[in-house]
């Protein structure tokens, strides 16, 4: 299981493996060493090492997968997770480094004819949330390779780190699958044991006056307040916040390497935005005790990890969203080791005024060069670290994060690229027009794959990452996106909330237990077309009834009436909203 790379020995997994279906269980096995494998028991989910060349006999159906994402128990049984197809995105130090583009489950759950009707129809409801999991998108590895861990970190670890298992090296925050691979480390099973990264990994290979360089953006979300946009927002009372990703800008050239790194995160405090049909629903602070103390917890496992902080709040000044920057400007104040920035992006930059951002970095600069950036020579010697990082944030730290956080990897870059002669001093990569697209284009793919894990759509104001002012083709994207949004948010969202929750742990399925699944009333009714077919039928009865109301009195007298009715179930469904929408339930919100 290990090889020889860079004159270091380091663990590497099984990439090729078989699945042999038999009637009784499920033998998974490499192709590489077929002695190395493990069974699973179709009746309970039983894991069996392979001891040397076991024989089953002849298998029903055998077949190619690369990878076993772990493994996960319900109430009849357990279920594996199992990689079905992959694709190479391209290497991360010399690593490749694969996209997992479609999973399967394999149920071993014959006990389901135990279950009570109450367990029945709570098995029935994990199923489908485990179908919603098969679907989760931006889903890195390597096999080579931990990629969770960013190269700074990476160089200041103790020499033979890479020899250990994989799932041994990771950063346990960016580790997706880290509650779906305890059964098969009790099992010992290193070399089947696959870290999974979820957040984006792109590659582009620079020219630079025929001087040609490599940079790679590298996204990780972490899994600690794992959640959907209207579903996970703030902090939780130990102070890990909602969406929040360490982004990596990586450069290679020349044998030397250099990485930049930013992190995002929504407002660490303990607030909520809960859909009710509202196309903007009202921010709310849940003013707790704990408030102070998460704020610290928050930042100060940022300065233990990155250094000094400086927190941009790219938020707007006015409504609820000025509330709350406010009440996060009052907190950090509190803390003397972090900088506090305000920057209202669309007050500053909207419409076309994208060349304002500039604004914030006369705030930030001095501090921001400080900071500097990690860079180690072709011996793998450290020229120089960073020494801190900006955390970025908007309400959903996706749109105005992302357009900000290009500009500040921008400029890093240039620092880099003259730093090591590849640019001159009055030189910047925005004067070489080809080179300047594949970055752009890196940090717009890298800002829809993050958006679509949050929001489920693509993100908003690529125009600006990509062209640096906005189109009308933009707008009315944008447009769409936010429309999908909305319906996400109202329709489909407590559903993907759910799946988040019981695949990262926070719900945990205890048989014999009296069932926490929250069945509203509603549940066996189409949450959409319930609030739509009450509106549309209302107002076309009333619309019909209006055109034919001058004909008569009594005509007249309907189309008052239907108004009325309509005009009532409107503010029902208004009443109702939060009722109405699909809601988690799971876990609450904290």
């Amino acid at each position: 299981m290990e090889i020889e790379a860079n004159s270091i020995q380091h663990f590497k997994l099984w990439s090729q493996l078989e699945l042999h279906e038999f009637a009784d269980k499920f033998v998974i096995r490499s192709t590489e060493s077929p002695i190395e494998g493990f069974s699973v028991n179709r009746f309970d989910g039983t894991i069996h090492k392979l001891n040397g060349n076991m024989s089953f006999g002849n298998p029903s159906k055998v077949s190619t997968i690369y990878g076993v994402a772990g493994t996960i128990r319900l109430l009849a049984g357990s279920h594996i997770l199992l990689i079905t197809s992959r694709k190479e995105v391209g290497n991360y130090l010399g690593f490749p480094v694969f996209r997992v583009m479609s999973m399967k489950l394999l149920s071993c759950n014959e006990a389901s004819t135990c279950l009570t009707s109450e367990e029945k129809k709570d098995e029935a409801y994990f199923m489908n949330l485990l179908r919603v999991v098969e679907s989760t998108p931006g889903l890195y590895y390597s096999y080579e390779t931990d990629i969770t861990l960013n190269l700074q970190r990476r160089c200041n670890l103790a020499k033979g780190w890479m020899s250990k298992p994989v799932w041994k090296q990771a950063d346990p925050r960016f580790v997706w699958n880290k509650n779906l691979l305890e059964e098969l480390i009790e099992n010992k099973l290193d070399g089947f044991i696959i870290p999974l990264l979820q957040g984006s990994f792109q590659t582009g290979h620079l020219k630079l006056k025929e001087s040609p360089a490599t940079i790679a953006l590298i996204s990780r979300r972490c899994t600690r307040r794992l959640g959907t946009r209207m579903w996970r927002r703030g902090a939780n009372l130990e102070g890990d916040t909602a969406n929040f990703i360490e982004t990596e800008q990586l450069l290679e050239f020349e044998g030397f390497r250099s990485s930049f790194l930013q992190v995002r995160g929504s407002i660490p405090l303990l607030w909520e935005q809960i859909v009710d049909l509202s196309y903007k629903p009202r921010l709310n602070i849940i003013y707790h005790g704990e408030t102070p103390k998460v704020v610290e917890r928050h930042f100060h496992d940022l300065l233990q990890r990155y250094g000094d902080v400086i927190a941009v709040d790219l938020t707007n000044k006015l409504g609820d969203e000025g509330l709350l920057s406010s009440a996060y400007a009052t907190e950090t104040q509190k803390l003397s080791s972090v900088r506090y920035v305000s920057f209202d992006f669309h007050h500053c930059c909207g419409g076309s005024n994208f060349e304002k951002i500039q604004l914030l970095y006369d705030q930030i600069s001095e501090d921001f060069e400080k900071h500097g950036y990690f860079l180690i020579d072709t011996e793998e010697k450290i020229l120089a670290e960073q020494r801190g990082v900006i955390r970025s944030n908007c309400i959903d730290c996706l749109d105005r994060t992302n357009v900000t956080q290009s500009y500040l990897a921008q400029k890093s870059l240039n620092s880099q690229l003259q730093r090591l002669g590849a640019l001159s001093s009055n030189e910047c990569i925005s004067m070489f027009s080809e080179d300047f697209e594949i970055f752009r284009t890196m940090w717009v793919d890298q800002g829809d794959e993050i958006s679509l894990e949050y929001s489920g759509t693509h993100a908003l104001k690529r125009d600006l990452v990509r062209y640096g002012k906005q189109t009308m083709t933009g707008l009315i994207q944008d447009g769409m996106s936010a429309l999908s949004r909305y319906f996400l948010n109202n329709f489909q969202d407590g559903v993907r909330q759910d799946a988040m929750d019981l695949i990262s742990g926070r719900y945990s399925v205890n048989r014999g237990s009296p069932s926490r699944v929250q069945h509203n009333g509603l549940e066996s009714l189409s949450y959409l077309p319930v609030a739509s077919a009450l509106l549309i039928g209302g107002l076309t009865v009333t619309t019909i009834t209006i055109n034919q109301a001058g004909r008569n009195t009594n005509t007249y007298l309907s189309s008052v009436l239907c108004a009325g009715v309509t005009a009532g179930v409107m503010a029902i469904v208004k009443a109702n909203g939060r009722q109405i929408c699909s809601r988690p339930r799971l876990c609450g919100l904290l």
